[in-house]
């Protein structure tokens, strides 16, 4: 599976972008996807994720309340919206495919086989 990130750019604090994450080679309905970010000088950590089959989120607090992650199916896309956006959401953002199939998202990064090659994110205050 190749992911390919899109939608990052340059946004003023209190905007809006949709990062989408597409997957091609084959579908990735069967996994868990996350997105990850990291910020100059700081480790990759975990922003937000989807189980297999859509059912459950999970988000980091700092996002919590301006972030959505959502996927679409048909597409082989998972987007995740963001909102309300602050200068510490400054960062590279990565979407990844869990390894195992018919499970839920997780923080670790290990458990993820399949990585895009990241979409920056910048905001300015």
């Amino acid at each position: 599976v190749q992911l390919v990130e899109s939608g990052g750019g340059l946004v003023q604090a209190g905007g809006s972008l949709r990062l989408s994450c597409a997957a091609s080679g084959r579908t990735f309905s069967s996994n868990a996807v996350s997105w990850f970010r990291q910020a100059p000088g700081k480790d990759r950590e975990f922003v937000a994720g989807i189980s297999w089959n859509g059912r459950t989120t999970n988000y980091a607090d700092s996002v919590k309340g301006r972030f959505t992650i959502s996927r679409e199916y048909t597409k082989n896309t998972v987007y995740l919206q963001m909102n309300s956006l602050k200068p510490e959401d400054t960062a590279v953002y990565y979407c990844a495919a869990d390894r195992q199939v018919y499970g839920s998202s997780h923080t670790m990064e290990a458990g993820y086989e399949y990585w895009g090659q990241g979409t920056q994110v910048t905001v300015s205050s």
